[in-house]
């Protein structure tokens, strides 16, 4: 089918603690560096995502610091979004599911499944905590955990053993708010009819879709083996989106179900209602979803049968779900402090965000699980960024000054070496589109490096140095040859260093206008521009 306009999303990060590389690496650099490549090629794209404000770790953040939900919000939110912007992460819009249009849209959702008979009020026991008057959330409860015997395990799992929990399996369960043994009290809920779409979603994922990643595939096909089940969509808590029913006061709608329609309520908040219906309902828009493996059964299974209960709004086209990023040989963890936080980096390592940019994206998790080590960041810095890329355009450009007065000519001969040089950049810009066009993102970076290194070996066969002391003129074409790769290279690289890009579009003073396709094969560089000042692209370290 051929699609009129894309929406691209990036899971929302939670609003509890600022950014690290496993978020990164897990959706919002491939989103980032997928949504500038539909730009290069003139493309109808928006880039969607924002904060998720709600749900229990924040309220238990609060209590711990004594302040309000908000007041936990509104610092993480800063903080992320001001670490993503640093960083190049080109969001269309970096909204937040506190704001009142996000509430609103969430609540004509809630609506409009419950008036379509996808809800089913049901009464269950839960643990309620009498000495503060309030049912417990999971995260709200600790016990012994009955597979490990630790004393301090969660409602929901158990951070010394890893097992999944449920409240009810917790040995002496306590209270996280009083510290007294919680009871069991009855409360009342809706779910969602998940059960109800488990044949539509086994012919629309199993059948339709076999063209998604292994990784995203094989956890839909799993899950779906096991059967579906209904799903609580509200809870007893006084921090989220208010249950828009009179029977429903005093409840929230679960996280789980309000966070996802952020991407709809973003969207009318950037373009207004009328525009994002355009986006959302019609059948030429394509979805793109870009997760991490935490987030693939919400995006691949729960949302799509939420949106097909709804009945208004497209479907996921595709759903990109990355591995994790482990650092130094361990899992990332926030609890252990084991990770690299986004704005730490960016206030230790200025002017980086290239080199960070580039080493998770060559060790991007797409199928498997990878791993971030600070010897790889400064080998690749010093072995590929400064060595391969940054040097090819340093040794281009001083060169140009010598012996063309850094003056851009026009190639007076090409020569059978220059043809083929061309003939390969071509063949690897090529190869740079297919690969972004599959989201395979290594392959496309790698296709890139292999320009700078085709034009190093190019400069080091040619030898204009030598060459220019009988032929002058092919000295200068030789340079030139360079410069038009510097500045393919340039673009090419855009959707992965767009930092580092700028600065080869400021010499080259290439402007906005160029999109990517049968243009990039022709020379970028203007004939007789004077090449403006440069200097090293990357550092060692």
């Amino acid at each position: 089918m051929q699609y009129k306009r894309t929406i691209v999303t990036s899971a929302l990060p939670y609003a509890n603690g600022p950014i690290h590389i496993g978020h990164l690496a897990g959706c919002l650099l491939p989103a980032d560096i997928y949504t500038r490549y539909l730009r290069l090629k003139g493309e109808d794209v928006i880039f969607i995502c924002g904060t998720d404000e709600h749900g229990v770790p924040i309220t238990i953040a609060a209590q711990k610091n004594n302040i309000t939900p908000q007041n936990v919000v509104d610092k993480y939110h800063k903080i992320i979004k001001d670490s993503l912007s640093a960083l190049g992460i080109s969001f269309d819009i970096f909204s937040r599911t506190t704001n009142p249009i996000h509430k609103s849209t969430s609540s004509e959702f809630f609506l409009k499944l419950y008036q379509n008979g996808n809800l089913v009020a049901k009464s269950t026991q839960q643990y309620y905590d009498p000495n503060v008057n309030q049912f417990l959330a999971d995260r709200y409860i600790r016990g012994t955990c009955p597979k490990c015997a630790y004393e301090d395990a969660y409602g929901d799992q158990c951070e010394k053993c890893g097992v999944t929990l449920s409240p009810h399996e917790l040995i002496n369960p306590r209270s996280m708010l009083s510290s007294q043994p919680p009871i069991l009290k009855s409360t009342k809920h809706w779910y969602f009819q998940l059960q109800n779409y488990e044949s539509w979603l086994k012919h629309w994922i199993l059948e339709e879709h076999t063209d998604w990643k292994i990784n995203v595939y094989g956890q839909c096909k799993a899950w779906l083996n096991q059967g579906l089940i209904e799903r609580p969509i509200t809870r007893d808590l006084d921090w989220g989106v208010e249950v828009p029913i009179k029977e429903a006061k005093g409840k929230v709608l679960y996280v789980w179900f309000d966070a996802p329609i952020g991407y709809i309520s973003f969207t009318k908040e950037l373009l207004g209602e009328e525009k994002c219906n355009i986006y959302w309902k019609s059948k030429d828009t394509r979805l793109i979803h870009f997760i991490g493996k935490d987030n693939i059964v919400f995006h691949s299974i729960i949302f799509p049968a939420m949106l097909k209960a709804h009945g208004d709004y497209i479907l996921p086209d595709v759903v990109c779900g990355n591995e994790f990023m482990n650092l130094e040989g361990d899992k990332i963890s926030t609890s252990r402090n084991h990770a690299i936080w986004l704005d730490d980096f960016l206030k230790s390592h200025v002017d980086s965000q290239d080199v960070l940019r580039y080493v998770i994206s060559a060790n991007m998790p797409e199928t498997k699980d990878s791993n971030f080590t600070w010897e790889d960041f400064k080998n690749r810095n010093n072995n590929e960024l400064v060595d391969i890329f940054g040097n090819f355009v340093y040794r281009t450009l001083s060169m140009s000054q010598r012996y063309c007065d850094g003056r851009v000519s026009t190639i007076s001969e090409l020569k059978e070496e220059d043809i083929a040089l061309f003939r390969i950049v071509n063949s690897l810009i090529d190869a740079v589109g297919k690969n972004l066009d599959m989201l395979h993102f290594r392959d496309a970076l790698e296709n890139v490096m292999n320009i700078a290194r085709m034009g190093n070996k190019y400069l080091t066969q040619s030898e204009p140095w030598i060459i220019f002391k009988t032929s002058p003129q092919r000295a200068k074409d030789i340079v030139n040859v360079c410069i038009q790769i510097v500045a393919k290279l340039g673009i090419v690289s855009s959707p992965f260093l767009p930092f580092t890009s700028q600065k080869i579009y400021n010499i080259f003073d290439l402007g906005k206008n160029i999109q990517w396709g049968e243009s990039l094969k022709n020379a970028i560089v203007k004939n007789d521009y004077v090449i403006k000042n440069f200097s090293l692209l990357f550092n060692k370290i």
